[in-house]
């Protein structure tokens, strides 16, 4: 009740509970969200919202009734099905979820005080997912803000084959295992296991990534900077790839360890407000600029008319070390020319030799003295000698001049967690760190 006083005495619109039967027959908890007034004779534009994971419809609400209500559009926000109030069970946006999407924009049209033409979405995480395998489905979005999210599942959980066990596990505790649908649940110990051929099929069928340029929908990407789960790579492949409007913003929210600053946030929906605002009633320009935030967050981010672009920086890392089970070796070096602004993809390769049962190998690049990685990957080992060849997630972290740069090599790491059986070992020679980096550094 203060809420609803508090929210009338600021001339806020009221969440309105509402609950919508999607097409099979279960119940979505969703909120109805409309602007002040009498509604245009054309209804009032509006945008879909979808929640993250852990969280529920209640989390997109202050986005509907502090910006998009007052710059008149209505907005629609619903557990999604097997989390919160909804029924169902949870299926990590696959073809159910495509449906409830459609059914909800259905819904939505149907009502005489909203258009049926003008019907926009905006999803965080696995509300970004959702947005975008819908998309994909056919859902008709006149415009969508997928935000710090996947374009591939597997890629993105899985990069090189080897599967991001320690936050997929993270991941799988935002959802009750018995909320989950059957498929999903029977999945997950495969994922765990990196058998990724096990799981390709269900990642496919949740990702967009090979539809991406068949996808002409305005679209504004929003991503993170420094995200363990979901890095830039994710939103990069479909900057370059969608055939419609488009633009990028990359910024310092995100998962684990992105630091989120809340003044950022005013910028960050305002940007999906103009988006709305350009596209919802069809007179929006083509956009394709990229947008960058300084991080530390300073409240003038850089534009670009495409990526930047990036250059190599390498260091040797010489050495020969003998592994066994839990054991690590860090090999370290300075890089010359200034401040460095990490962008792109880069690589840890090593070559090794006498593997044991040793069957993978993680790299974890940190500023020496920092527990925060500036990035980490993993890859496979298949043959008992070579070179392993270690792709690392795309972030972009400051590397200020003149510090020390560690490279930790072994089985295990916050986001690799699964380690090497008792009584492995592998030998590990020299390495080399290959960054890329901006051309020039943003932040500083």
């Amino acid at each position: 009740m203060l809420a609803l006083l508090l929210a009338a005495a600021l001339g806020l619109a009221t969440p309105q509970p509402v609950t919508i039967t999607a097409s099979d027959g279960t119940n979505l908890a969703c909120s109805l969200v409309e602007p002040e007034g009498a509604a245009p004779s054309a209804g009032w534009p509006a945008v879909i919202l979808f929640h993250g994971l852990g969280q529920s419809h209640t989390d997109m609400e202050p986005l509907a009734t502090q910006v998009l209500a007052p710059a008149r559009f209505a907005s629609l926000e619903c557990d999604a099905r097997g989390t919160g109030a909804s029924g169902g069970v949870w299926g990590l946006d696959g073809p159910r979820e495509n449906q409830d999407a459609r059914d909800l924009l259905n819904w939505l049209a149907a009502r005489p005080d909203i258009s049926d033409t003008q019907i926009g979405a905006f999803g965080i995480s696995l509300g970004g997912g959702a947005v975008w395998n819908a998309t994909a489905a056919g859902v008709p979005f006149k415009a969508i803000v997928p935000v710090i999210t996947w374009t591939n599942l597997q890629t993105a959980l899985a990069p090189n084959g080897l599967a991001k066990s320690g936050l997929v596990q993270l991941l799988a505790l935002q959802v009750p295992t018995s909320r989950w649908d059957p498929q999903l649940l029977a999945a997950e110990p495969a994922l765990l296991q990196s058998d990724t051929a096990a799981v390709s099929a269900l990642a496919a069928a949740r990702s967009v990534s090979t539809q991406l340029s068949s996808i002409s929908t305005p679209t504004l990407l929003i991503q993170g900077r420094h995200d363990f789960i979901f890095d830039i790579d994710q939103a990069l492949a479909a900057y370059r790839q969608l055939a419609g409007p488009k633009e990028l913003y990359i910024g310092d929210l995100g998962h684990l360890p992105a630091p989120n600053p809340p003044a950022e946030l005013p910028t960050i929906y305002g940007l999906a407000l103009q988006w709305f605002v350009r596209y919802l009633d069809g007179s929006g320009t083509t956009g394709a600029n990229v947008t960058i935030a300084h991080d530390p967050w300073d409240g003038s981010p850089s534009t670009f008319d495409s990526v930047p672009p990036t250059t190599t920086i390498s260091v040797a890392l010489p050495g020969t070390t003998k592994l066994k089970t839990g054991s690590t070796v860090m090999r370290g070096a300075h890089f010359t020319g200034g401040v460095h602004e990490t962008f792109g993809d880069s690589t840890v390769t090593v070559r090794y030799s006498k593997l044991k049962r040793w069957d993978h190998l993680v790299a974890v690049v940190r500023i020496a003295g920092q527990s925060t990685p500036i990035t980490e990957g993993g890859t496979k080992l298949s043959r008992p000698s070579g070179v392993a060849t270690i792709h690392l997630m795309n972030e972009a972290v400051v590397i200020p001049a003149g510090v020390k740069v560690t490279v930790t090599l072994g089985a295990t790491s916050d986001a690799y967690a699964t380690n090497v059986p008792a009584g492995s070992s592998i030998t590990l020679g020299r390495a080399t760190l290959k960054l890329s980096v901006l051309q020039k550094a943003l932040s500083h």
